[in-house]
């Protein structure tokens, strides 16, 4: 990773304080970037280019602001040359993992698990740590004794081996990573938490993505069909991890082949359930066992399963989905862990 500049000659304008002022001159000045102005921007971020103190200025306007979707275009754009595989790695689902769990378990994982069992080759990149008292994917992997890929080639052997690999971004992107880290400095995050969950490093056909503010679905949706994804699922997950409450309508705004296309799963209860008292992995590991029985965990497990199922083509309806998830559930390796 290249170090940051520190200092420039007094007579001149440092070249990123054009990106610092185009979103920072006040009410009627100041605009989004363009495309091509956020790959810019981006580039130099990525690069070590930039003062320390415009990297915060920069993007604290973007989160005051709020990206568009010609800003993550860029930034991706600039980034994806950072996180290609130096050969080719054959994924099958784009899984995205940065926002961590407080109120419920992971259950996530399973459905992740399921869908390698049955030959699907999941590729998870997330990150940890950045937000207090949360738990990350990471820290339940590693407790389950998985282990995580640390380059390329043992990613891909990851997959090879269990059709699954978790690929932390501190290991995919260091730089991406250092950004990230800076949440419990600014107390908020930045649009690396958004880009992130972007950048398909493996250009896998299918990708999913979770996102915890509504208003930012649209513009998921609308930036990944500009990178030319061409099956993409962006859902209002818990917590802003790709996980279907159950408890509550999910509304899944996707790209089919070049086209936006909204649908609405429905609620599969009719009351809320009460959030977990504490996030114990005991409880969590027992449920997949079979050893202990989690109405809101079970159906959050096969709901999320049947999103994904439908979205790589296993299944033309919200029902198949939904069936072949729950028969999947049902037939799972309970030896697993």
């Amino acid at each position: 990773m290249k170090t940051m500049k520190t200092s420039i000659p007094p007579s001149h304008e440092h070249p990123f304080a054009q990106f610092v002022r185009i979103l920072g001159k006040g009410k009627k000045g100041s605009r989004p970037l363009t495309e091509d102005e956020a790959f810019q921007a981006m580039q130099m971020i990525m690069q070590g280019e930039v003062l320390d103190v415009q990297l915060g200025a920069f993007l604290m306007l973007l989160r005051v602001k709020e990206e568009t979707a010609d800003e993550l275009l860029g930034f991706v754009r600039a980034v994806r040359s950072s996180v290609t595989p130096p050969q080719p790695v054959r994924v099958d689902l784009d899984w995205s993992s940065y926002a961590g769990k407080r109120r419920h378990l992971p259950w996530y994982l399973f459905s992740i698990f399921l869908l390698a069992a049955h030959g699907h080759r999941v590729l998870v990149h997330g990150a940890s740590g950045h937000t207090i008292d949360r738990i990350y994917t990471e820290d339940v992997l590693t407790d389950l004794g998985v282990p995580v890929a640390s380059d390329w080639a043992s990613c891909t052997a990851q997959l090879d081996q269990r059709n699954f690999s978790y690929f932390p971004l501190r290991n995919l992107c260091p730089r991406l990573h250092e950004i990230i880290e800076l949440r419990n400095i600014m107390g908020l995050r930045s649009p690396v938490h958004t880009l992130s969950r972007l950048i398909n490093p493996a250009g896998a056909p299918c990708v999913i993505q979770g996102i915890f503010h509504p208003g930012y679905r649209p513009v998921h949706q609308v930036a990944a069909l500009a990178l030319g994804y061409s099956r993409v699922d962006v859902i209002k997950g818990e917590a802003g991890e790709i996980e279907r409450n159950p408890d509550i309508e999910c509304l899944v705004q996707s790209v089919r082949n070049g086209e936006l296309v909204d649908e609405t799963w429905p609620a599969l209860f009719k009351q809320r359930h009460v959030k977990e008292e504490s996030l114990d992995l005991t409880t969590f590991v027992k449920v997949w066992r079979g050893e202990l029985r989690h109405e809101y965990g079970e159906a959050s497990v096969i709901g999320t399963l049947a999103i994904a199922l439908k979205l790589l083509g296993q299944a033309d309806s919200q029902e198949a989905a939904q069936t072949l998830a729950n028969q999947w559930w049902q037939e799972r390796d309970r030896a697993l862990f």
